[in-house]
């Protein structure tokens, strides 16, 4: 695959999850699920493929691993949103 339509294909599935957690937030926490695909996607685009901070959703104030790396944290100024792999 072309590294920048993976990247491209990462944030459209950051952008489903950005609309998607404020709907299911409690207490500024939100969990959504990914299918294993597309949680991979996502996970080698941020912390594998140098993409740059300027393709990032601009919601996204910073990001991380927890949960054995299993888990991508998402910061936004109103929620902390865990992405997990269904």
């Amino acid at each position: 695959m072309d590294p920048k339509l993976h990247q491209k294909q990462a944030m459209n599935h950051l952008n489903r999850v950005l609309g998607y957690a404020p709907m299911v937030a409690e207490d500024g926490q939100a969990q959504v699920h990914l299918t294993q695909e597309d949680w991979w996607v996502v996970a080698d685009a941020l912390f594998k493929m140098d993409t740059p901070e300027e393709m990032l959703p601009d919601a996204i104030e910073s990001y991380n691993l927890k949960n054995e790396n299993r888990t991508i944290v998402l910061n936004t100024a109103d929620l902390e949103i865990d992405v997990d792999i269904i």
